[in-house]
């Protein structure tokens, strides 16, 4: 009788353990849903102004990173680098998102530089393309 009620509480010990770990599972699902309830638009907003910010202040290494993978796999954090002026940009403003699908969204952008002693601003158009679960600008 006694190795009856041992098999017993072993069956119960194993099933409160996958109740645990369903349940475990179920929070964390659900805690990553809460904590990004943003539209696409929000999200690329920031994620495009945060990369202008590092432009402005001349950290390309930091703005290579908004990148989209398909970007990075052709292009070097060298050659990036070799191709922005440092200090060229002034500010710059992401003023609009509007995503037309699911997946790619473009951004209207007002960038402020210096041209022969004048400052100049300027409107630009960039695409955002989503991969994954992160949005990543797509360098032309």
């Amino acid at each position: 009788m006694n190795s009856l009620s041992t098999h017993h509480d072993a069956e119960v010990v194993d099933f409160l353990k996958r109740i645990l770990v369903v349940s475990l599972c179920a929070s964390v699902v659900a805690g990553c849903a809460i904590l990004d309830s943003r539209s696409p638009e929000q999200v690329v907003q920031e994620r495009a102004q945060q990369r202008w910010d590092e432009l402005v202040k001349g950290d390309l290494r930091k703005a290579y990173g908004y990148l989209s993978p398909g970007s990075r796999s052709v292009m070097s954090p060298e050659a990036y680098e070799g191709s922005i002026k440092r200090g060229f940009w002034k500010s710059a403003k992401v003023d609009k998102v509007e995503c037309a699908t699911p997946q790619s969204c473009d951004a209207a952008v007002t960038i402020e530089y210096e041209f022969q002693g004048r400052r100049t601003k300027t409107p630009l158009r960039e695409t955002w393309i989503k991969e994954g679960s992160e949005w990543w600008y797509l360098q032309k």
